[in-house]
């Protein structure tokens, strides 16, 4: 049986793994999905100290204190620059890096790099605005009520109605903090990329089609929103248990 750990991206939590975590548990895995700090159960913990590098020790330090070898490390979206850090740190821990339509930065790089011009301006003024210059409320000047169902995809009332009173702002520096690689051209675990096709995002497509023709890499496509644990968990899971063999 395999062990997964599955980490969300920004304005989420643990909790949007729920779908997914009972399907895995069913096939007798075990399943990890932490809240980073800040979000989530964890929002009471947000702070302008907290950023892309409290968010990285958060997961470093469940796969230490659990003392988990081997895992599956899983990430959705903004989440991708977590894991790929966590990857980097504790290498002899980590099987295998799953990115669910998750970005896949480079060392130096910082996920406000890899987002459109347009909407790092949007996002950076929505902070100073709304969140005292460190907090992102969300991640369009549209309230999560217009812009979930229509850019995210996420139509089901039943799924808005559980996910939309769970959503939390993130810390700022979740996105501007760079991402530093302690080993950047070590060796690599498995790596595999889940492209969803219903989101229209130019660094997921660049992600993907390295993917698809690099060494070391599986690319597998869904055709679901960009929340596929939310929207389509069965055919995500489908994947993740392939790839656990």
């Amino acid at each position: 049986m395999a062990t997964f750990v599955l980490v969300h991206p920004a304005w989420l939590g643990g909790w949007s793994w729920t779908k997914i975590t009972r399907l895995l548990a069913a096939r007798g895995h075990t399943v990890y999905t932490p809240t980073l700090t800040g979000l989530g159960e964890r929002a009471h913990l947000a702070s302008p100290q907290v950023g892309l590098g409290t968010h990285i020790e958060d997961i470093v330090n469940v796969l230490q204190f659990e003392d988990l070898d081997r895992v599956i490390l899983a990430a959705n979206s903004s989440g991708g620059a977590v894991v790929t850090a966590v990857a980097d740190r504790v290498p002899e821990r980590v099987r295998h890096l799953v990115y669910v339509d998750a970005f896949v930065p480079a060392s130096g790089q910082r996920l406000v790099d890899l987002i459109p011009p347009d909407r790092r301006t949007a996002m950076e003024l929505l902070a100073e605005q709304e969140g005292g210059g460190w907090l992102l409320p969300r991640f369009a000047p549209a309230p999560w009520e217009q812009f979930v169902p229509t850019a995210w995809q996420v139509t089901d009332q039943a799924d808005l109605q559980w996910m939309l009173p769970r959503l939390r702002p993130t810390p700022l520096g979740h996105f501007t903090e760079a991402i530093q690689l302690r080993h950047p051209d070590g060796p690599q675990p498995r790596r595999t990329y889940v492209r969803c096709q219903r989101w229209p995002n130019a660094s997921f497509d660049r992600h993907a089609a390295h993917a698809r023709s690099a060494p070391g890499w599986d690319y597998y496509q869904l055709d679901s929103s960009h929340l596929p644990q939310i929207t389509d968990p069965g055919s995500l899971a489908a994947i993740l248990l392939k790839l656990a063999g």
